[in-house]
């Protein structure tokens, strides 16, 4: 026997270790404009605006209040209202599916938050969108919630802002949902006549039934940078009328420039903007004490 007959064959391992490092889901963003890698926390801090690009990422209407209101002064109205499905919807899921599966994740009954609040203690009226749910489509819940608001700021006489994030209509109501439209319109016609400002902020996307309606009525037209903003998409209409677009074309930059806006405001700057603008219009006809 020869000496190395006594030697133990090593054990080699087989498999490979189930054991990694994982980083946390979420802890990581990258800009869809510049492409840098950002902490979560940092985007954050930073409202949802990228700080090496000032990219403005879409933010949820939790966000969005917070940034634009003082704290704990949001006061909710209208979170009851829930659809019913007036017909019936299926299509690849049912529309009570679609809507439990929205719910679910975003915890809201519907696209659209209206409350009364105050920004640097001026009174007002508040609504915004919630584009994660459905697309920030709007159906009948969104168009009364939409009309709950204006009615609220033309008994209170206090000024109304709605800050718009939507693809449109809600096609799982058809007729309905562009009834809202009108329905919209026409209470902003109240408000104009007796002298209440109706300020309007367009943030990426504000298309649709949406932008069509309520979102282009504003006294004042407010609009984020580089904010997606007109009927259809820019594909669909150059597959229509089969020209290329300008560049930058239904971009919010482009709109300024063509009248459709009145002034672009970089997400930090909104809340101080929306005062300027409530005081302005409404320090004739609001109900704004002394000290404001």
């Amino acid at each position: 026997m020869a000496w190395f007959d006594d030697l133990k064959t090593p054990k080699v391992k087989t498999q490979v270790s189930q054991r990694t490092t994982k980083v946390p889901e979420g802890l990581w963003v990258k800009c869809t404009r510049c492409g840098e890698i950002l902490q979560s926390k940092v985007l954050k801090d930073q409202h949802q605006v990228c700080p090496e690009c000032s990219f403005h990422f879409r933010m949820t209407a939790a966000e969005r209040i917070a940034v634009l209101t003082d704290e704990g002064s949001f006061d909710e109205y209208g979170e009851g209202l829930v659809s019913n499905d007036p017909l019936e919807f299926d299509d690849t899921k049912p529309y009570k599916t679609r809507l439990r599966a929205a719910a679910g994740s975003t915890g809201l009954h519907d696209a659209f938050v209206a409350g009364k609040a105050t920004v640097k203690g001026l009174p007002y009226h508040l609504g915004v969108f919630e584009f994660k749910f459905m697309g920030g489509s709007m159906g009948v819940v969104v168009g009364e919630k939409v009309t709950l608001l204006f009615e609220r700021a033309l008994a209170d006489k206090l000024p109304a802002v709605v800050v718009s994030s939507s693809g449109g209509a809600r096609m799982q109501e058809g007729i309905l949902s562009l009834m809202q439209m009108a329905k919209t319109t026409a209470i902003i016609q109240k408000l104009r006549k007796a002298g209440i400002p109706y300020i309007s902020v367009l943030s990426d996307p504000t298309t649709g039934g949406v932008a069509a309606s309520f979102a282009m009525l504003g006294d004042v037209i407010l609009a984020e940078p580089d904010a997606l903003v007109g009927f259809a998409g820019p594909r669909v209409i150059e597959q229509t009328i089969r020209q290329q677009l300008p560049k930058g074309f239904q971009r919010s930059e482009f709109l300024l420039k063509h009248g459709f806006v009145d002034r672009i405001v970089h997400r930090k700057d909104l809340a101080n903007e929306l005062r300027q603008w409530m005081w302005r219009l409404g320090r004739h006809t609001c109900h704004f004490t002394k000290r404001h």
